[in-house]
């Protein structure tokens, strides 16, 4: 086992682990650390804790030593700075005609690098503009370019659920997210109702997929076939939440409809294949006999060797399947 403690460098994001040498860090502790880009600041989002081996990226660099006031100093001249590099940048882009959307920019603690982020449809040709911020910064320059959710996490922002963003507060990095997800989980295909505030569909669809999953997997399915309390009927609708499933009889007027729990029901037959219980060897209600009946019946016990069927019996054979 590893020590290792969690270091994040912004407020939201990312979060990076390493070696918390003699220090006792706790949550919330400024630090100063080595990165491969040099030397910054972060703050410790998660405290030591121990990881197996494999789990560790390695090289794992340490914690150098704990903020002072001259570098919480820096910091505030860094974070200046970087106000006015942004500007300087956006009257620049907007010079050349450049189609690009500035996000942010970034200093090194050292003041030696800066970079600026942006978004935009497609490649950009910025090395003209790379020359013009070379000659006002004298340091090193890069731009780099994000895609819309990592532009929703640097400006930060309020979801419709009134909180803030999932991306700003906790999220240590961005999930698969599929339109297949929305679907399973019933919601509307309106690209308003499930987008974020970047634009692409919300995070947190991921959140309860499993509970979804697991839901469909056990619940029977809208036009299901299945056998009640009441008689047998169609499933018309399904609440996956409740576990409750609605039934159109088919004794009954095609607008009344029955609602049970879904442990009240037994599948019959799923949108066209038939299941047989027999299958189980329980009672079939198709048949109205078992395996063990059938049995009976072959060998002449119980007076059942002349069973007969109102109308041909269903065809449970695997080619039917």
């Amino acid at each position: 086992m590893v020590k290792v403690v969690s270091i994040r460098f912004h407020d939201a994001g990312k979060s990076y682990h390493f070696d918390p040498a003699d220090f006792r860090l706790h949550l919330g502790d400024s630090v100063i650390v080595e990165t491969s880009e040099g030397y910054d600041m972060g703050y410790v989002s998660e405290e030591t804790v121990d990881l197996p081996e494999d789990q560790i990226v390695r090289p794992l660099r340490s914690v150098l030593r704990m903020t002072n006031e001259e570098d919480q100093r820096k910091y505030e001249i860094k974070k200046e700075k970087e106000k006015e590099a942004y500007e300087i940048c956006l009257r620049k882009v907007e010079d050349r005609g450049l189609k690009m959307n500035l996000v942010n920019a970034e200093y090194s603690l050292d003041g030696k690098k800066v970079v600026f982020f942006f978004t935009a449809d497609g490649r950009v040709d910025f090395r003209e503009l790379v020359k013009d911020l070379a000659a006002i910064f004298r340091i090193r320059i890069e731009l780099r370019q994000i895609g819309a959710r990592d532009q929703a996490r640097m400006v930060g922002g309020l979801g419709m659920c009134g909180r803030e963003l999932c991306c700003c507060s906790f999220l240590d990095g961005f999930i698969p997210v599929s339109i297949k997800m929305a679907k399973e989980q019933g919601l509307s295909m309106n690209p308003s109702k499930i987008s974020g505030a970047c634009g692409r569909l919300m995070c947190c669809l991921k959140y309860e997929q499993e509970a979804y999953e697991d839901a469909h997997a056990r619940l029977p399915r809208q036009g299901d076939i299945v056998m009640t309390p009441k008689g047998q009927g169609m499933v018309i609708s399904t609440d996956l939440l409740r576990e409750r499933v609605a039934v159109r009889m088919e004794s009954e007027d095609m607008s009344d409809n029955e609602h049970f729990e879904a442990t009240e029901v037994t599948v019959l037959s799923r949108k066209g294949k038939r299941i047989c219980p027999r299958e189980e060897g329980k009672k079939c209600a198709h048949h109205g006999i078992s395996d063990e009946d059938e049995a009976n019946s072959e060998s002449g016990e119980n007076g059942a060797g002349d069973l007969k069927f109102d109308g041909a019996a269903p065809d449970f054979s695997e080619e039917n399947e």
